[in-house]
């Protein structure tokens, strides 16, 4: 298969890239600290388990679904396409 200007191995390299970038963005937005007992969005308390399970825990599962929505309308693009990729 040809591939213009790519090298051997760019594919593999921009989904690395991409990879690399989402877990950064994921770590990036993990809160640190210690866990909330009551979310600091709607106050509902947060049972101990999540608390334990997550640390840093801010918000209760209600609202961390509704947060989530948000956040998946946004993700999901590929922001490092190739110079080859671009001319196709």
């Amino acid at each position: 298969m040809a591939t213009g200007w790519a090298g051997d191995g760019a594919v593999q390299d921009q989904i690395d890239a991409t990879v690399d970038d989402a877990v950064k963005r994921a770590r990036s937005r993990m809160h640190k600290g210690p866990s909330l007992t009551h979310c600091e969005e709607c106050d509902a308390p947060i049972p101990e388990a999540r608390r334990n399970a997550v640390p840093g825990v801010r918000l209760c599962v209600k609202c961390q679904e509704a947060h989530d929505q948000e956040e998946a309308a946004f993700s999901g693009y590929n922001r490092r396409g190739s110079k080859d990729s671009q001319l196709r």
